[in-house]
């Protein structure tokens, strides 16, 4: 369960009678969009329906029977957040809106590049400025994934800027192999790898433009900094040599 704190209230009005659950934010727009695949138990803040939830009043046992058809709160909670409205305090739509900004900057910085600068990342700072710049605003309710394309293109007056991956090839001496290439493999999608005659490991991975300089960070930091890296540009050169 999570706390009171972090719950959202969902209201549904039927039959004369008001119904209200407490549910996390971001679960209750999944369960209302029917994309939720979560455990329930886990996204409440109670077992329970309420009439008034800030007052703790329940409504009476006959009315859940006459409109859901069951007593169970855990099949009436959903259908509550369905077919009911989410209710949000200022302070929730404030609090909601600054962890979405956070998580689209991150999801942006992640995946973009700067096409002026030779694909170089932009650093989060770069584009949590140019997000100031325009009139573009997170919704609290919609999911960080929906509003990435809308987010892009008011950001493309401000910065050059695209979505990109990169295709690497990095070459790991014997000394580090065994631990470095174990760590490196996760970064990305491994589109090939192969073991030296020297013990030495290359492989070549795929992964989102903007993480170069993490991809790199991960490299030295296994390595001692004696690897060696290529970027691959045509798709003919992703093979190990």
């Amino acid at each position: 369960m999570i706390s009171l704190d972090e719950a959202v209230t969902a209201r549904l009005e039927s039959h004369g009678q008001r119904f209200e659950v407490l549910v996390d934010p971001d679960a209750a727009l999944e369960i209302k969009r029917g994309e939720f695949d979560g455990d329930l138990a886990d996204v409440i803040a109670a077992e329970d329906i309420f009439e008034h939830a800030d007052r703790g009043d329940r409504p009476p046992e006959n009315m859940l029977e006459e409109v859901f058809e069951t007593t169970d709160p855990m099949e009436i909670i959903p259908e509550v957040i369905r077919k009911g409205e989410i209710q949000i305090t200022a302070d929730q739509r404030r609090e909601m809106q600054e962890q979405k900004h956070k998580q689209l900057v991150q999801r942006i910085t992640r995946n973009a590049v700067n096409p002026q600068m030779d694909d170089a990342p932009h650093p989060p700072e770069r584009i949590e400025s140019a997000l100031e710049e325009t009139d573009f605003r997170i919704d609290p309710m919609e999911p960080v994934e929906t509003q990435v394309d809308d987010a892009l293109d008011a950001l493309r007056p401000v910065i050059p800027i695209r979505f990109d991956e990169i295709t690497v090839a990095v070459q790991v001496p014997a000394d580090y192999a065994g631990s470095a290439q174990a760590k490196i493999r996760t970064f990305g999608e491994l589109e090939r790898e192969e073991w030296q005659a020297d013990g030495s490991w290359v492989g070549v991975l795929t992964f989102p433009a903007g993480m170069q300089n993490d991809f790199y960070d991960v490299v030295n930091e296994h390595t001692s900094g004696e690897a060696e890296t290529r970027i691959i540009k045509d798709e003919d050169e992703i093979g190990t040599r």
